[in-house]
C-alpha cells in the first residue's frame, strides 16, 4: 500500500535523477533554476528564464549558435551541463544590449545596442540569425578582452563560430566597424 505522505519525488523511480536548484547571476539578475543536473544549459535558459536569443544550431559544440559567457568565458551552452552553472555569472545575447540603473537589485535594460550589435545591422554582417547571437557574444567577449585587435585577431575570436550565409566578410567588416566605434584608449575590462 502506497505511502499517503509521500511526494512527487518520493514515488520515482529509485535510479531516476532529481531535480537540483542552480543559483546564478543572468545578465547582471540573480536567479534560482529547477532543473536536473546534467539537463543542457542551452535548454535551461531557453526554457526557464525564456532566453531565446541563445540558439541551437548543430548541438555538438561545433558551430558556435548557443554561446553565453559562463563567468566571462565563452562556452558553447549545448556542452555545458546546468550544474556548471552554480553560483556562475552568465550572459546571454540578451544580456548584451545596454543596462541603466538598478532598481531592487534587477538591471533595467536601456535597449540601445552595444556596438558590436549596431554594426552588424548597419554593415550586414547578420543573415538568417541562427549563428548571430553567438557570433556578437563571440565579437563582444574578444572586444572587451582587446578593443583594438587586428584582422587576425579578429579571426581567432570568431574561429568557433560558423556561419552558413554570409561568407564571414560582412562579419569581420562588422567587428571591426565596432572596433572603430569603440575610443583608442579603452583599456581591456577582464
Amino acid at each position: 500500500m502506497p505511502d499517503p505522505r509521500a511526494t512527487p519525488a518520493d514515488s520515482r523511480a529509485p535510479n531516476q535523477p532529481r531535480k537540483i536548484r542552480v543559483r546564478c547571476e543572468i545578465n547582471g539578475r540573480a536567479m534560482t533554476l529547477e532543473t536536473y543536473p546534467v539537463a543542457r544549459l542551452l535548454d535551461v535558459l531557453r526554457e526557464q528564464p525564456g532566453l531565446t536569443g541563445t540558439k541551437e544550431g548543430c548541438g555538438e559544440g561545433e558551430c558556435g549558435a548557443c554561446a553565453v559567457e559562463l563567468d566571462g568565458l565563452l562556452v558553447n551552452s549545448c556542452l555545458v551541463p546546468a550544474l556548471q552553472a552554480d553560483g556562475a555569472k552568465i550572459r546571454t545575447i540578451e544580456g548584451v544590449a545596454g543596462f541603466d540603473v538598478l532598481l531592487d537589485g534587477d538591471p533595467i535594460p536601456n535597449h540601445r545596442l552595444n556596438a558590436v550589435q549596431q554594426a552588424f545591422l548597419t554593415h550586414g554582417g547578420a543573415q538568417c540569425g541562427i549563428c548571430t547571437p553567438g557570433m556578437i557574444l563571440a565579437a563582444v567577449n574578444l572586444l572587451e578582452r582587446n578593443p583594438h585587435p587586428s584582422e587576425t585577431e579578429i579571426r581567432e575570436g570568431l574561429a568557433g563560430n560558423l556561419c552558413r550565409c554570409t561568407g564571414y566578410t560582412k562579419i569581420f567588416e562588422s567587428v571591426l566597424a565596432a572596433c572603430r566605434a569603440t575610443p583608442p584608449h579603452a583599456e581591456p575590462q577582464r
